[in-house]
C-alpha cells in the first residue's frame, strides 16, 4: 500500500529536469584542498555554470 501523496511531492522527468536548469541556470561550486601530515600543499576551487545561450543572453542584458 502507498503512502498518500502530497502537495510538495511530484515526479520529475530528466527532460523536465534538463529543461529547467538550461532555463534558469545553476552554479555549481566545490572546494579541494590536498594536504599531507596537516600541511596543505594543494587549494583547487572549482565554479561551473550551466544554462543555455539564450538564459544568459536574457540575463546578461538584465544586468546592462
Amino acid at each position: 500500500m502507498s503512502a498518500p501523496s502530497t502537495a510538495l511531492e511530484h515526479d520529475v522527468t530528466l527532460v523536465e529536469l534538463v529543461g529547467r536548469v538550461l532555463n534558469k541556470g545553476v552554479t555549481l561550486t566545490g572546494e579541494i584542498t590536498l594536504s599531507v601530515a596537516n600541511v596543505d600543499l594543494v587549494y583547487v576551487g572549482l565554479r561551473v555554470l550551466l544554462a543555455s545561450v539564450g538564459t544568459l543572453e536574457r540575463l546578461d542584458a538584465e544586468a546592462h
